[in-house]
């Protein structure tokens, strides 16, 4: 069973409606309905739309999330009613950043509203990246230009497609996978987006499509894949932290 047939059977348990009523009610026969909640047929868009007004559950919510591992009543109040980001929080309370490692790409579109799974990865701290979410993504091949295969482009976490902003790059978590563009423009429906290399041609992504959308904040080069290390990566910046206070007292002495 596929998590819509899951969701919409937890869901009319809830309202403790039987599959005749909820089909009524939709204008489609008990069968075709009893078919999208044994997961043998998945809803055509114009059925999702009306299943997801019904229960007043997003389809990102719907198609993407266990509605049974959260509050039902959380979940409805989220503006926007969209997806819960989990995050990690160090001892002090600070969030951490996550790293996505290569090759997982799959594994994150699986698991990106799972809280096991975004505990399962490692983390860093950046003591100039605070008041927000952060998580680190791979670039891989020449899939994110102008980026080259192993960086990781740290993006902070956008609650809100109204938030996003004309002119400034976002790495975007669609359902099929990772992409790193410029926003154009955007609309109630769709983005438009374009890459910064002249030789990819804009196009637009429909809003229904996006899972996360994280701002670009920061850029790091690497040469090997995370997974295949522990406290390196740790002490990479712990080594830069180190020169940068160095060089911030070597700049007071010389301005005094």
């Amino acid at each position: 069973m596929s998590i819509l047939s899951e969701n919409i059977r937890y869901l009319r348990a809830q309202l403790k409606y039987s599959q005749q009523r909820i089909a009524d009610d939709l204008l489609i026969t008990r069968g075709r309905y009893a078919k999208y909640e044994d997961g043998d047929t998945e809803p055509p868009i114009g059925i999702l739309l009306k299943i997801s007004r019904y229960f007043q559950v997003s389809i990102d919510l719907l198609v993407s999330v266990d509605l049974r591992r959260f509050p039902l009543e959380e979940l409805l109040r989220l503006p926007d009613n969209r997806i819960l980001l989990p995050i990690t929080i160090d001892g002090m309370g600070e969030s951490k950043i996550e790293i996505i490692p290569y090759k997982a790409s799959m594994g994150y579109l699986n698991g990106y509203s799972d809280p096991q799974y975004i505990e399962s990865l490692q983390t860093i701290s950046l003591p100039f990246l605070r008041n927000g979410n952060y998580r680190a993504f791979p670039v891989e091949g020449d899939s994110m230009p102008p980026f080259k295969e192993g960086t990781f482009i740290i993006g902070r976490y956008i609650e809100k497609l109204q938030e996003m902003k004309v002119n400034k790059t976002y790495l975007l978590v669609t359902r099929n996978g990772f992409v790193y563009k410029r926003l154009v423009d955007f609309d109630k429906n769709s983005l438009h987006v374009r890459s910064d290399n002249s030789f990819f041609e804009p196009y637009e992504i429909p809003n229904y499509e996006i899972l996360e959308v994280w701002e670009y904040e920061y850029s790091l080069l690497k040469d090997y894949d995370p997974s295949d290390f522990g406290n390196e990566i740790k002490e990479m910046f712990l080594s830069l932290k180190d020169d940068m206070s160095k060089m911030q007292k070597q700049f007071k002495k010389s301005n005094r």
